[in-house]
């Protein structure tokens, strides 16, 4: 089982940002920390300790989880630490504004063994177009200090697909984080989203799927390979655990304001109002996944990942159009599994053998 902690607060709510995150709210920290600790005892009691179950690995996700003290996420640690399998991976995000030295230090010394920094770019005019608060050496800075303290997985976000981006200028940013000791890099293409600033503005946006191979093209020469279609490790030990629990169609806890939990095939839904969820923590909407939806769920994210489908998943009729892909060379079968050849094409291969 995963378990996913839920930071709503932010220094700035960056332009292209639809995450539930608040601005505005940070006299609240402490009771919603408070809250959600009752949530997350609420969810040990009745998911893991009840049915003897281990916590694999956990993230602590945003928001911002650096803009809370570290001395708030004591309790939870000792909460959840007699459930952890041996050797979890424990995840944090931080923005480099606000993940200081000890800030990191204090982090690691309740357990955390990863870090994921949303730096976006080293480019500054770039992170000011995007509404960051960081500049680039500020990145740069959080990277060195999170990697002198000794954590074994450090990860570096970035954005491409933004106005002006070009293969050389997107090269700058891939050359500097790979300067930089981090594990794994995650390369995301900017989304327009509704409710963002951004949201209405379609120029700020380039579709160019050919500037996305070059991207994954130059990555993989740095010696970073692709596992996932925005994820990329230096080796297999620095491949996200969390996230692959997720495309595997783990169950998982979701604790926090807008968090989202899937256990015994229900998700649920804690409040995504900061006030409501402090009043109530353990109110949550429930929606039952048929078998249905679970198959279509796998299937998709099978074919975003190099995790790959079961064969068994698919009818008659869906073997064979595996089989036309196949021929196409599109996918391959291996050890029972159907792997996806080309990520960006994962969305129109389910389609295609699920219509």
């Amino acid at each position: 089982m995963l378990l996913y902690i839920h930071i709503p607060f932010c220094d700035s709510k960056c332009f292209y940002c639809a995450f539930n995150s608040y601005t505005d709210r940070f006299h609240l920290k402490h009771e919603y920390m408070n809250a959600l600790k009752l949530q997350l005892r609420n969810n040990l009691d009745n998911y893991v300790i009840k049915h003897n179950k281990k916590i694999e690995t956990v993230f602590i996700g945003g928001g911002t989880p650096s803009t809370i003290k570290p001395v708030e996420y004591e309790e939870i640690f000792e909460m959840i630490k007699p459930h952890l399998e041996e050797f979890a991976e424990i995840t944090t995000e931080a923005n480099p504004n606000s993940a200081s030295f000890e800030w990191l230090q204090s982090m690691k010394n309740l357990g955390v063994n990863r870090v994921s920094f949303g730096v976006q770019s080293f480019d500054n005019d770039k992170l000011k177009f995007l509404g960051r608060a960081h500049n680039s050496n500020s990145a740069i800075k959080a990277i060195q200090n999170a990697n002198s303290i000794g954590f074994k997985g450090i990860n570096c976000d970035i954005i491409y697909g933004v106005q002006n981006d070009t293969l050389e200028s997107m090269k700058k940013d891939f050359d500097t984080a790979f300067s930089l000791p981090i594990t794994h890099l995650s390369a995301y293409s900017l989304t327009i989203e509704e409710g963002t600033k951004f949201f209405d503005r379609s120029s700020v946006k380039i579709d160019d799927e050919e500037l996305s191979y070059k991207i994954f093209d130059y990555i993989n020469t740095k010696g970073f390979h692709q596992y996932e279609i925005s994820n990329f490790a230096k080796n297999k030990e620095s491949e996200s655990k969390h996230n692959y629990g997720y495309w595997q169609h783990k169950e998982y806890l979701g604790v926090g304001a807008g968090a989202v939990g899937y256990v015994n095939q229900h998700r649920y839904y804690p409040s995504k109002s900061l006030e409501e969820y402090i009043k109530n923590p353990l109110a949550c909407e429930l929606e039952k996944i048929d078998e249905n939806d679970i198959k279509t769920e796998k299937i998709l994210l099978g074919f975003r990942c190099l995790n790959g489908i079961e064969i068994s998943l698919f009818n008659e009729q869906e073997l064979k159009k595996i089989n036309d892909l196949v021929n196409y060379d599109k996918v391959y079968i291996e050890n029972d599994k159907v792997f996806n050849k080309n990520f960006l094409l994962s969305d129109e291969l389910a389609l295609y053998i699920l219509d």
